[in-house]
């Protein structure tokens, strides 16, 4: 019960077979009950007959009754006496008396064909109804009760058959005044064999649908899920090989297993190119390592040699050099491994003055132009921020001729940090590029001079990561112009 498949058949069958087991069983009841009904609708129709018959005081022995073994009849008095039977009634059950042979009572008998004043010493008027009651279910002389008649199932053996018959039971009032019932059967047998009928039909044919249905869901299953089961193959060669370039097949349908595999494709797309930036940056930042760590080995190797040609600054100045390589790297591998940033609200305009004026060394002085006005407020982490803001700053420094210049204003529920420059500026067709990590456009500068390629790429990463974005364009000086959009912490 593993597979999905056997899980779905089973699912579906016992479903079907619940819902169809109660419809069985309804209709099972209904047919009882119609059948049951028409039954005791022709046991009442024959019982009437006979009720209408002792009404108009036809004597007992010439009652017309219908066939016997169809419809059996019995007949009492008010003391439950038999007083008439259909032929060849032998045993009954179900009226309320067992009795199958005619028991007259004298009194009944003498009674019957006389008149008195009006009023009989049972509490009857001249119509026969009961002074009392108003005539409850007691029919006047002569009459047949018009009411419902009580219905109940029992036995009758005639002619020596047994079978279950549906009795409806009718009084009437002769003439003289005597009230009797008239108790009158319908076989059963047809409700029976049409209830058993279709009770073995049911069945027979119940398990065998069930089995159809299970085989139906088991086959539509296993060709649902087949493209799924080719996904899971490609994938586990995918891993086995580890080779990213490959895809899984994706099905010409437009349901969720199209959509699976199509999600499936695009991650594994996403994460190639992860892995291949990965890779790409071990590789540059191996590269770019090698130089300064070189150098720095070849200075100390000369300087342990001979002291006196050892180059202090320079092999200060590769260390720094290696320093700042490696925090850049360092940041970027936190970057890549999905840090946030912190959720501390700060002035940029503040942070921009604090910046500037920590920048000592610059061989171009940098003009600021922050409003007075303030609202400047954004919302992440000083030291990243201040990190953008330096890299766009020292990439200007390094382009620029004469002017590096940084200005702030509010646009568009953020706020925009432009740092311009009047240098050479940036080719339409590289201002993407730039962006990239170890890129270099300048291949003229020396490394010392041009930086390793992670200033910018560092940037966007952190602006990205802040919920804004950097972009560069071409400054009116005929440079480049950087701007840096970050939400506004209200």
């Amino acid at each position: 019960m593993r597979s999905v498949r056997a899980r779905a058949a089973l699912g579906a069958t016992v479903v079907v077979a619940v819902a169809l087991v109660g419809a069985g069983l309804a209709v099972l009841l209904v047919l009882r009950a119609n059948l049951t009904d028409q039954a005791g609708l022709q046991a009442e129709v024959a019982a009437r007959e006979v009720a209408g018959q002792l009404a108009l005081d036809v004597p007992y022995d010439r009652l017309e009754m219908r066939e016997e073994e169809d419809h059996p009849v019995q007949v009492t008095d008010e003391d439950g006496r038999v007083v008439a039977v259909s032929k060849d009634l032998e045993a009954i059950s179900g009226t309320g008396t067992d009795q199958v042979g005619p028991a007259p009572s004298p009194a009944a008998e003498s009674s019957t064909g006389s008149g008195d004043d009006g009023s009989d010493d049972d509490g009857r008027d001249d119509n026969g109804r009961d002074d009392d009651n108003g005539g409850h279910g007691i029919p006047g002389r002569g009459e047949v009760d018009s009411g419902d008649p009580d219905f109940s199932n029992g036995t009758a053996t005639v002619d020596g058959d047994t079978a279950d018959y549906r009795f409806a039971s009718v009084r009437a009032t002769t003439s003289a005044g005597v009230t009797l019932t008239v108790h009158a059967g319908a076989p059963l047998a047809a409700e029976q064999e049409a209830v058993g009928t279709v009770r073995g039909a049911m069945l027979i044919g119940l398990p065998v649908l069930l089995l159809v249905v299970a085989g139906v869901t088991w086959l539509v299953t296993r060709r649902a899920l087949r493209p799924v089961e080719g996904i899971r193959r490609e994938m586990a060669a995918i891993t086995a090989s580890e080779d990213l370039s490959r895809r899984v097949p994706e099905p010409g349908s437009r349901d969720e297993i199209a959509r699976l595999a199509r999600t499936t494709n695009e991650t594994l797309t996403a994460l190639e190119a992860s892995v291949d930036r990965q890779r790409r940056f071990v590789a540059d930042a191996s590269h770019e390592l090698r130089s300064p760590i070189a150098s720095l080995r070849t200075q100390l190797e000369v300087g342990a040699a001979h002291p006196e040609l050892l180059d202090v600054p320079g092999a200060v100045a590769d260390t720094v050099r290696l320093q700042a390589l490696a925090a850049d790297l360092l940041l970027l591998a936190r970057l890549d491994a999905g840090e946030r940033p912190g959720r501390t609200t700060l002035d940029l305009g503040a942070l921009v003055h604090e910046d500037v004026s920590q920048r000592t060394g610059d061989r171009i002085p940098v003009a600021v132009s922050v409003p007075d006005s303030g609202g400047f407020e954004v919302v992440g982490s000083r030291g990243q921020l201040a990190r953008v803001i330096g890299n766009l700053l020292d990439n200007a420094e390094r382009h620029a001729e004469r002017a590096v210049a940084v200005s702030l204003r509010a646009e568009r529920g953020g706020v925009v940090v432009a740092v311009t420059d009047d240098g050479t500026g940036v080719p339409p067709d590289q201002r993407e590029r730039i962006f990239e990590r170890f890129v270099r456009l300048d291949d003229a500068r020396t490394r010392d001079e041009g930086g390793a390629g992670l200033g910018l790429a560092i940037a966007r990463d952190v602006a990205a990561r802040h919920g804004g974005r950097l972009t560069v364009d071409g400054a009116p000086e005929g440079g480049a112009r950087f701007e840096l959009w970050l939400p506004s912490a209200g």
